[in-house]
């Protein structure tokens, strides 16, 4: 079974998914520092922006929605402003609300992170540490217990927060059991009674339920394997998926051949919650039926798409529609470049755009492309053809055919898609895909760029790249000839 056999069968079964957990809220600002506060040798920063996003269960079953399911969420919030936004978040994303509890006196659990410059400068937690009232434990338990009947699976995602503890779970081990039950907990240990069909820990919670390090890097797939028989019976789950982040996952289930993962690493992000991804991601396939050795490798997937972009980690069906069924040939026609990019919009994705020959590709590029990506969650890179370049350029060029240049850029980790136009600009593409923003290299001003114009005519943003000094194409094609010659 294929990805598309996957998706194909999720969208037909749009499994029913309750989701209970600790539900967060995940607020991300970004800003610049320019200055030292005169009261403590402390950063001052200038705050840029912010966004709301759900977390930890609530980003679970935001990802489940996404990703096909009917989702129903079970939890308890603070009656507070965060709590507002949670719900509005989950609602936003289709998700049903009418059994998340909102408490009087309680707070909403938030982890704020403050970034500059790509890196996460600080981490702010306001948690609910106080034991949740009797009363929410029990309207939960109730009502999980009509639910469960009437659902597809039950995802448990338990981050050692007040709600779930242990009469939380000698009461849930008493309702009737879900059809599927897939748990994600930092201590999988205190859910054996339940047990689960599935339990997805990470290294640190597979050595913590071992009592033994896995060791690292390529060792901890085989030290899991070897654990396998230990890491069920500890658990009292069927099948556990070990999962090892950029190493990948390892599947062990019982009379069956261990079946492994690896994971398609992208560059570093500031990223959380691509584990919430992976747990929802299986869930899902699995409650449509899908081979769980499938519903691992669909999770896989979704984990990869998810952290290659910033912010708390979402994937959508499209998104994973869209990898599975990508053209080799990295030059993707206009039209057909239209139609991914409104896939990338609906899951929520911010589109960069950015333009040129790029004929010998050296450091001047790629740090502007990465640079680029950064501006967002998708970087097209629209390439002149050899007859616009030759226009643009000059006779002799370009050196290398577009054939080549596609191929290259398409092969750099912070490139999505390559497109190529033949008018000497690029206003035609910018009209038909629509970006949300136009990046160009220092060497240029919004003033000579056509683009640019283009771009604040459609309502968008036009940024321009930090000035790499010294590396010219021109410049590095004299140099070879005279190279050459001499």
């Amino acid at each position: 079974m294929n990805t598309l056999d996957s998706t194909a069968r999720i969208r037909a079964r749009r499994p029913r998914i309750a989701v209970l957990g600790d539900f967060l809220l995940d607020r991300w600002w970004h800003g610049t520092v320019d200055r030292v506060a005169r009261e403590a040798p402390a950063p001052v920063v200038e705050l840029a922006g912010a966004r709301d996003l759900p977390g930890g269960a609530a980003n679970t079953a935001r990802n489940l929605a996404a990703l096909g399911a009917d989702v129903l969420a079970f939890g308890a919030i603070g009656a507070d402003e965060p709590g507002d936004r949670l719900r509005e978040g989950l609602r936003d994303a289709h998700v049903d609300v009418s059994a998340l509890q909102c408490v009087d006196g309680a707070r909403t659990t938030t982890k704020a992170r403050v970034s500059v410059a790509d890196h996460v400068l600080l981490r702010l937690d306001d948690t609910q540490r106080e034991p949740w009232p009797e009363r929410v434990r029990h309207r939960l338990v109730a009502e999980l217990r009509e639910a469960v009947t009437q659902c597809d699976a039950l995802v448990i995602c338990d981050y050692g927060a007040a709600l779930l503890d242990d009469a939380m779970i000698a009461e849930l081990a008493e309702l009737p059991r879900a059809a599927l039950l897939i748990i994600d907990a930092h201590d999988p240990a205190r859910w054996s009674a339940l047990r689960p069909d599935v339990i997805t820990p990470n290294a640190g919670e597979t050595e913590r339920l071992l009592g033994r390090p896995l060791g690292s890097g390529e060792a901890r797939v085989g030290a899991a394997i070897d654990a396998g028989e230990a890491l069920r019976s500890r658990s009292g789950a069927r099948s556990v998926v070990v999962t090892l982040d950029r190493t990948g996952t390892v599947l062990l289930t019982d009379g069956a051949r261990p079946h492994r993962t690896r994971a398609h690493a992208a560059p570093e992000q500031q990223a959380s919650g691509a584990g919430d991804v992976f747990v929802s991601a299986l869930a899902v396939a699995r409650a449509a039926d899908c081979e769980l050795s499938a519903a691992v490798d669909l999770a896989q997937l979704a984990a990869d798409i998810a952290v290659e972009r910033t912010g708390t980690c979402r994937c959508s069906l499209d998104e994973l529609e869209l990898r599975a069924t990508a053209a080799p040939d990295p030059q993707i026609s206009v039209a057909e470049l239209a139609r991914r990019l409104d896939a990338h919009r609906n899951a929520g994705a911010r589109i960069v755009f950015t333009n040129g020959c790029f004929d010998v590709l050296h450091r001047g590029h790629t740090a502007s492309l990465k640079q680029a990506r950064r501006l967002g969650d998708v970087l097209v890179v629209a390439l002149n053809s050899d007859d616009s370049a030759r226009r643009v350029k000059g006779p002799g060029r370009p050196v290398n055919g577009i054939r080549d240049r596609a191929n290259v850029l398409s092969e750099l980790s912070c490139v999505d898609y390559v497109t190529v136009f033949d008018d000497e600009t690029a206003c035609a593409t910018i009209r038909e895909l629509r970006p949300d923003v136009y990046a160009k290299g220092g060497d240029y001003t919004p003033e000579m760029l056509e683009e640019a114009a283009e771009m604040r005519r459609m309502g968008g943003e036009v940024v321009i790249l930090d000035y790499v000094p010294d590396h010219s194409t021109t410049e590095l094609i004299d140099r070879l000839r005279t190279t050459a010659e001499a």
